[in-house]
């Protein structure tokens, strides 16, 4: 398989459980060898349902997965011993040691590396004595992160990876997470965390009520949201002394007392704009505050549009 063609390939993906409910509800989207992609959505979007079929815990109700070309649950013997999984709770035995896990889980993997490498790997060296359960939360996504990597897999699951971490022990992660990118290790991730997706995935989808609203890269659906200029007008003057608001690409404002809120999907134009009038009028704009749209605020926005049936599903080129 080529550096270029997609590991994981997911067509009309369904899957129904008891009663009828129908968790993912047609899901299409593809992975390319040595990219980190993000699985987003809110609680009940069917993110963790579409992990579990792609990892083959159970067989779809409908559509097509492959994984490195086979089908996950029924190749999962070719399948398995080639991706590595970190799922939400790893449930090890609390009086096992550090290394006492790592040592039980190599035994299950085919060509496992050294498990204090993978341990040093994580920042977990000099715990290897103490029992899981003297870990902290956050330690103990670490062991799960390790065990996931005994394998040297060429498609890593992450599910919820940074859950627990403080924001030191979270960057170490991304860091990590982003050279084994950088090797050539394929990661799809679901993560709550929106930082943590816009600074880790080349590219992500959105999930919501078990469909895909929008696919791209980070950059590409935070550009469906408007960025904001904000800032306090001078004394003596009001909106109406600025240029056009619609010459200057603005696309929706509002005043609160002095503070003028401007929303564009042109900021460059806009700010320009608004920084030549100001100097070739001689005031300064206070508070002045420019900022691009966050990817959190692009999340909330397809998230509101999904819910209100107004958002088709937006694909941008892979």
């Amino acid at each position: 398989m080529e550096a270029n063609e997609h590991v994981i390939e997911v067509t009309d993906l369904r899957r129904v459980y008891g009663g009828g409910f129908e968790a993912v509800r047609g899901v299409d989207f593809s992975v390319r060898r040595g990219e980190i992609f993000a699985l987003l959505g809110t609680n009940g979007a069917g993110k963790t349902s579409t992990v579990e079929l792609l990892e083959g815990l159970a067989a779809p109700a409908g559509g097509r997965i492959r994984v490195l070309g086979h089908d996950p649950y029924t190749e999962r013997a070719v399948v398995r011993p080639r991706t590595g999984v970190m799922l939400q709770e790893g449930g090890f035995p609390s009086e096992l040691t550090v290394a006492e896990t790592a040592r039980m889980w190599a035994g299950c993997v085919s060509g496992a590396r050294p498990e204090l490498e993978v341990l040093t790997l994580v920042g977990l060296k000099t715990k290897t004595g103490v029992r899981v359960k003297q870990l902290s939360g956050g330690q103990r996504r670490r062991l799960d992160l390790a065990l996931a990597l005994l394998g040297d897999p060429e498609v890593l699951f992450l599910d919820e990876p940074t859950t627990g971490l403080d924001p030191e022990g979270r960057r170490e992660t991304w860091e990590l997470v982003s050279a084994l990118r950088d090797r050539g290790t394929t990661v799809l991730l679901t993560t709550h965390y929106l930082e943590e997706a816009e600074f880790l995935a080349d590219r992500l989808a959105i999930m919501h009520e078990g469909r895909i609203a929008v696919t791209g890269t980070p950059a590409e659906v935070t550009a469906s949201e408007p960025s904001r200029i904000s800032f306090e007008l001078p004394e003596g003057y009001f909106v109406g002394d600025l240029p056009p608001l619609a010459e200057l690409g603005v696309s929706d404002h509002s005043v609160d007392g002095r503070t003028v809120r401007l929303r564009t999907h042109e900021l460059q134009r806009t700010a320009t704009g608004l920084l030549v009038w100001a100097e070739r009028a001689g005031v300064q704009l206070h508070r002045l505050d420019v900022r691009s749209a966050s990817l959190e605020e692009a999340f909330l926005g397809i998230a509101k549009e999904a819910a209100a049936g107004a958002a088709p599903t937006k694909e941008y080129a892979a």
